[in-house]
C-alpha cells in the first residue's frame, strides 16, 4: 500500500514538472529524474529497465527520425510551396481555401506526424493570413483549425503520432494489419473534424481573398536538390513501411535511413556527388538577355548548401527519447503497484455490453485521462491495462485502437493534453499570437466531443465488418 502511494505520487510530480516545464528542465531530463526516484524508492526494479526500453526505443526513434525529416524539408521550403499551391486551387474562395488548408495539415500530419503539422504548418498559415490581410476573427479560425486537425488528422499511419506507434509496438501490429483499420477509420475522423470546424468557424470565414497577394510557390523553394530529394524519399518510406513488417525490419529502421538521405542531401554529402552540379554553369535570362553564373546556385535554386544541417539536428526532438524511457519507467511503477488493475477492471465492464459500447467507453475514458495528465502517459496507462484485461477476440481490438483513437483526439479537449499543443501556443506567441487556456479549453470542448464520438462509432462499425 505504501509503494502504492509512493508510485503514485512520483508519477503526479514528474507529470506537473513536464507539463510545468520549468526552465533548466527539458522534458526528457525531468521523467529521468522521476525513473531514478522510482528506482531509488523500488517502485521499479533494475530488471524493469530493459524491459521498458525494448518497448519504446522503436517508437520514439521512429519518432525523431520523421520529425527530423519534416524538420529538414520545412527549411527547404517543402511546406511552403505546398501551402502556396493550396491556396491558389482555392481561387479566391475563402471557404474553400478553409477546406483545403484542412485537408493539407491532415495529410502533412499522417505523413510527417502531427508535431509535423501542428508547427511546421502553423508559421506558415500565419504568414499566408497576413499576406492575404485576412480579419482577426477569420485568421483565428484557420490557425484553430490547424492546430485540431493536427491530431485528429493522425490516426492513418503508424508513424502519423508517437502514441500510434508506442501503441502498435506494445500490442505488435505490422504497419499494414494498422493501416488497414485505421486509414477508413481516419478518414472519417478528418471529415468530421472539418464539418464541425465548418460549423464552428464557418461564419468568420469571408467569402473571397486576393489570390495575387500570395508569393509564387517556386519562390518558396530554398533547396532544390533537398526538395526533389524528399519526394523521392517520401515514396521510397511508404513502400518501406508496408516491406518492413514481413521482412522483421523495424519501423525506426526504415525511418531512421530516410532521414539520413535527407540529411545527406542537405548537407551535400559526400561532396564528390555534388561538385559537378555546383559546378556547372546555369543560363540565366534577366530582361530578356541571358547571361551564364558560372557557380551553379541561385536563390531559385541553389546547388550548394543552404541549409543549416547540423543547428536542425540539434533542434530535433532528442529529449522525446529520453522522456518516453524515463515516463514510462514511472508509469511501469504503477502497474508493478497494482494501479493498472483498476483501469483494467473498468474496461472489463465495457466489453462485457459489445463491441460499440466498447469503443465509445475506453475512448472516452482515456480522452478524459489523457486532456487532464497529457497523452503520453495515458497510452501507457491504458495500454498496460488492456494487456492486463480479461478481453479477447474483437473486443481486445476494439480496445486496442479506442486507446489510439483516444489518446490522440483526447488531448484537443484541453491545453495540457499534449506537448505539441504547448509547442503550438508557444510558436503562436512567438508570432505575437495569444490564445488564452480558456479561450482554448471552450473550443477544443465543443470541437473533440462530437469527433471523438463520430470516430470512436466508426471504428466500432468497420471492425465489427471486417470481422
Amino acid at each position: 500500500m505504501v509503494l502504492a502511494v509512493v508510485a503514485a505520487a512520483i508519477f503526479v510530480a514528474t507529470l506537473v514538472v513536464v507539463i510545468w516545464q520549468p526552465k533548466g528542465f527539458p522534458i526528457g531530463y525531468t521523467a529521468l529524474i522521476g525513473a531514478v526516484i522510482a528506482l531509488a524508492t523500488t517502485v521499479v526494479g533494475l530488471s524493469d529497465i530493459p524491459t521498458v526500453v525494448g518497448i519504446v526505443w522503436n517508437a520514439t526513434l521512429t519518432f525523431v527520425a520523421v520529425v527530423l525529416i519534416s524538420l529538414i524539408l520545412d527549411e527547404a521550403g517543402f511546406f511552403e510551396w505546398a501551402a502556396l499551391h493550396v491556396a491558389r486551387w482555392g481561387r479566391g474562395n475563402g471557404r474553400l481555401l478553409f477546406v483545403l488548408i484542412v485537408g493539407l495539415g491532415a495529410v502533412i500530419a499522417a505523413v510527417f506526424a502531427n508535431d509535423g503539422a501542428a508547427l511546421i504548418l502553423t508559421p506558415i498559415v500565419v504568414g499566408m493570413l497576413r499576406a492575404l490581410n485576412m480579419p482577426q476573427k477569420a485568421a483565428l479560425g484557420f490557425i484553430l483549425a490547424t492546430g485540431f486537425i493536427a491530431d485528429t488528422g493522425s490516426l492513418p499511419l503508424v508513424v502519423s503520432n508517437l502514441v500510434n506507434i508506442v501503441s502498435a509496438d506494445y500490442f505488435h501490429l505490422g504497419f499494414a494489419e494498422y493501416a488497414a483499420v485505421m486509414i477508413p477509420v481516419g478518414i472519417v475522423s478528418v471529415l468530421a473534424s472539418l464539418g464541425m470546424l465548418l460549423a464552428y468557424f464557418g461564419k468568420s470565414i469571408p467569402k473571397r481573398y486576393d489570390v495575387l497577394a500570395l508569393t509564387s510557390p517556386a519562390a518558396a523553394v530554398k533547396d532544390r536538390a533537398t526538395f526533389r530529394a524528399g519526394w523521392v524519399v517520401l515514396a521510397l518510406l511508404l513502400v518501406g513501411y508496408f516491406a518492413a513488417d514481413p521482412l522483421g525490419v523495424p519501423l525506426a529502421a526504415v525511418a531512421g535511413v530516410g532521414a539520413v538521405v535527407i540529411v545527406l542531401v542537405a548537407a551535400r554529402q559526400p561532396a564528390f556527388l555534388f561538385a559537378r552540379a555546383e559546378a556547372a554553369p546555369v543560363l540565366v535570362t534577366t530582361g530578356g538577355t541571358a547571361t551564364v553564373n558560372a557557380g551553379g546556385g541561385g536563390s531559385g535554386a541553389p546547388s550548394g548548401r543552404v541549409i543549416p544541417v547540423w543547428k536542425t539536428i540539434r533542434e530535433a526532438p532528442w529529449q522525446i527519447v529520453l522522456f518516453s524511457i524515463g515516463m514510462y519507467l514511472v508509469v511501469y511503477g504503477l502497474q508493478n503497484q497494482g494501479l493498472t488493475d483498476h483501469l483494467a477492471t473498468l474496461f472489463d465492464v465495457f466489453g462485457d455490453h459489445g463491441v460499440l459500447v466498447t469503443a465509445l467507453g475506453v475512448g472516452f475514458t482515456i480522452a478524459i485521462l489523457a486532456s487532464l495528465m497529457n497523452n503520453m502517459p495515458t497510452v501507457l496507462i491504458a495500454a498496460l491495462a488492456i494487456g492486463g484485461a480479461g478481453a479477447t477476440g474483437l473486443t481486445h481490438e476494439v480496445m486496442v485502437y479506442a486507446n489510439v483513437i483516444g489518446s490522440d483526439l483526447g488531448p484537443k479537449i484541453t491545453p495540457i493534453g499534449s506537448l505539441a499543443t504547448l509547442l503550438w501556443l508557444h510558436v503562436l506567441e512567438k508570432k505575437g499570437i495569444h490564445i488564452g487556456w480558456g479561450q482554448y479549453f471552450r473550443t477544443g470542448i465543443v470541437l473533440t466531443i462530437p469527433v471523438l464520438a463520430v470516430t470512436l462509432a466508426a471504428l466500432a462499425g468497420w471492425l465489427t465488418l471486417i470481422h
